[in-house]
């Protein structure tokens, strides 16, 4: 579908071209080469290039960011190999997959970094994008040097740095669905030793869903968003920068609708009670960097502040049977110092301790209408811990152009809950349970070793590395034995290929990988409906593999693939003497995630309209999906075609875009709570974009 699409517009073009007289030639000083292997990769602490990671590493550039419109994670779904973030609903359950490991609820599977500060909690990762410089992501377990929840690897997102930028950027968007986004970026560099940067942004949307009952669109979304930039080069060696952004959004929910077996297709959304979900964040990152000739020294101190408020027709009904209501405050701090070698000759190493404190105060009413009565549970909850970790690499090790490296990371976790429950009827309440619970205590060592070989452009390389997800408290127990859920730990074992093709015009990087992990914790409906926990099931296993193939620009074609295969299966999940799992599909994992990109730019000589005219087409397709640990539900193999075409005269540029451009109906959520309910993908959609660099 996409190669037609394709040849339509480029055959549009050139038709164009030879009646109006406009040469869409290249000029001769136009640049068709670019050598992709020599990025440098932040995400992976030694400053490793992307060829040289013995590892599987993608990288989506500000220019992808911009052509294939990612205004948040979600939008990144199966673009990157066997990632898959869908919407559920609300920007509060954002779970992040890879290789088929993720949390719906809790702690995250897969870590997130942004400008260095990490983040714990998955309520903050579906964020507004805005003024992002890179989006990298390392795929498999990066316990070594990130610790806990980076069972499934990292994603390491930085934003535009006025060291490296200076200009003023102004974004102007528009589209169907009340659509409308605004951004606009200042970056200064004042002198040789202090520069700062300020971007703005607000977005909107009406919704894409209607609430039949009660006529309102479901999905509504307002959002503002600022981040700021300092970095001050005190001296040769001393540099000190600090990074603070902000975002508050009010978002309606949920677009859940009764799915009907017997049709094989959701009904109308229909509730009563009007739900949403609001949100602030803040977060901080102090930077400091000391370098001498021979080690660089560098501290980072971090913040993090959320605040939001579920509020939530639990029955999903039109009729008044439980409304929920859970606010939640988290305050994170944490502190990493690290020091590594700069003369990289034979032996280069890093080594770096870590410490941090996260402290909840959550609270979870629940209106029962039938016995009008509402149930007040509020939990203080306070996870700490710390960790030392280093690693080592030796280059030409035995052989010339065989490195081997090794690391090690201890990570030691305290996690303390006091728990008060108290029941409201007639308007007096009353006390049911205070407890203090005893600490759960964790002592993980994350080893990790890894070689690479290269020959000519070609790299080849091996690992196994040792991951883990920290085990807790649940938020949502109703029987003693659903209180707590067991750390989760997995073994990966990968080997792969990377390789230049045909003078740098071709960047192509193939991995096969295994993972066997223990007491995977899975996602489970309390038994009253209300809410969800954790329990851990006992084997699992993953294994699959990702290709990606990109072009430099040729003659003003770029191409892109990134195929993904996974297939996570249970091998041992026993739920009673009578029921289990083993064998079953792991639930809201894709077996497939495929993306196929194609951009042509068209350059245009002796006009004085247009400097060039970009033609970018993106297939992506998904699946199949499994809702649930029965396997009784699924998604199928599903189609996704996006395109864009810009219009751009020096610098100014005009885009016009539309994502599912085939109108597909498919599922992005499945749940069974009394009823079955589904939450289907967002219907084509278009609009328009102004883009202005001064």
């Amino acid at each position: 579908m996409s190669n037609r699409v394709n040849y339509f517009i480029v055959t549009f073009l050139y038709l164009s071209s030879s009646v109006f007289g406009v040469n869409f030639n290249a000029p001769k000083n136009y640049s068709d080469s670019v050598a992709l292997n020599e990025i440098v990769v932040q995400a992976s602490r030694d400053n490793s290039k992307l060829h040289a990671i013995p590892a599987s590493v993608s990288i989506i550039s500000s220019k992808q960011i911009q052509t294939l419109g990612i205004n948040s994670l979600t939008d990144a779904t199966s673009t990157i190999a066997n990632l898959f973030m869908p919407d559920y609903g609300s920007k509060l359950t954002s779970p992040i997959y890879i290789r088929g490991i993720g949390s719906r609820i809790n702690a995250p599977s897969v870590g997130l970094y942004v400008d260095h500060v990490p983040y714990f909690e998955k309520a903050a990762f579906n964020f507004d994008f805005f003024d992002i410089n890179r989006i990298e992501v390392l795929r498999g377990p990066q316990g070594t040097q990130y610790g806990r929840n980076t069972m499934g690897g990292i994603v390491n997102i930085l934003t535009k740095s006025p060291i490296d930028y200076q200009g003023t950027d102004l974004n102007l968007q528009t589209g169907t669905y009340g659509t409308f986004l605004l951004n606009i970026g200042n970056y200064s560099k004042i002198n040789t030793k202090f520069a700062w940067s300020l971007a703005l942004n607000y977005r909107h949307n009406d919704g894409f869903f209607i609430n039949d009952f009660l006529n309102t669109k479901v999905d509504n979304l307002d959002s503002y968003g600022a981040r700021t930039r300092l970095v001050w080069s005190v001296n040769d060696k001393l540099s000190v920068e600090n990074i603070l952004s902000f975002e508050s959004s009010k978002q309606g929910g949920y677009p859940y609708a009764v799915y009907n077996d017997s049709l094989k297709k959701p009904e109308k959304i229909s509730y009563n009670l009007e739900s949403g979900y609001n949100r602030n964040l803040i977060s901080d990152a102090l930077v400091l960097k000391y370098n001498t000739k021979s080690i660089e020294l560098k501290s980072v101190t971090s913040y993090q502040y959320l605040s939001d408020n579920q509020f939530i027709d639990q029955d999903f009904s039109d009729k008044n049977i439980f409304f929920v209501t859970q606010l939640s405050n988290q305050n994170m701090v944490s502190q990493e110092v690290t020091v590594q070698s700069k003369n990289k000759v034979k032996y280069s190493w890093i080594s770096g301790a870590y410490g941090f404190v996260q402290q909840f105060d959550n609270g979870t009413d629940v209106n029962r209408f039938a016995t009008k009565t509402m149930t007040m549970k509020k939990y203080d909850h306070v996870i700490s811990g710390g960790a030392i970790f280093h690693q080592s690499t030796l280059k030409d090790f035995i052989l010339p152009n065989f490195n081997l490296s090794a690391g090690i990371r201890v990570d030691a976790e305290t996690d303390l809950l006091t728990y008060l429950y108290d029941i409201k009827i007639n308007n007096e309440i009353a006390n049911l349970k205070d407890t203090t619970y005893n600490s759960l205590n964790s002592l993980q060592v994350l080893p990790k070793i890894s070689m690479n070989y290269k020959v000519n452009t070609t790299n080849f390389y091996a690992l196994v590395a040792r991951g883990y997800k920290t085990g807790g408290f649940n938020s949502s127990f109703e029987r003693p034995e659903d209180l707590t859920f067991k750390p989760e730990s997995s073994w990966n074992y990968e080997i792969g290929i990377k390789t230049s093709l045909f003078n740098n015009k071709l960047f192509v990087e193939s991995s096969l990988f295994y993972i066997d992990w223990k007491n995977q914790q899975i996602y489970q409906t309390a038994p009253s409906g209300i809410g969800s926990l954790l329990k851990n099931a006992g084997v699992s296993v993953s294994k699959g593999l990702e290709i990606t193939l990109n072009t430099a620009k040729i003659h003003g074609f770029e191409f892109m693939v990134s195929y993904g295969f996974t297939n996570a299966t249970f091998i041992s999940n026993v739920m009673n003497a009578t029921v289990n799992y083993n064998g079953n599909f792991i639930p809201y994992v894709p077996k497939n995630t495929l993306a196929i990109q194609l951009n042509k730019t068209f350059e245009i000589v002796n006009s004085n309209l247009l400097n060039r005219i970009v033609l970018n087409t993106i297939y992506k397709g998904t699946g199949e999906i499994y809702w649930n640990d029965k396997n009784s539900h699924k998604q199928d193999f599903y189609n996704l075609l996006d395109a864009r075409i810009s219009f751009i005269r020096r610098n100014i540029q005009v885009d016009f875009w539309g994502t599912n451009l085939t109108n597909t109906s498919y599922e992005t959520f499945y749940f069974e709570s009394g009823r079955k309910y589904v939450q289907m993908g967002r219907p084509l959609h278009m609009g328009v974009k102004l883009s202005v660099n001064f």
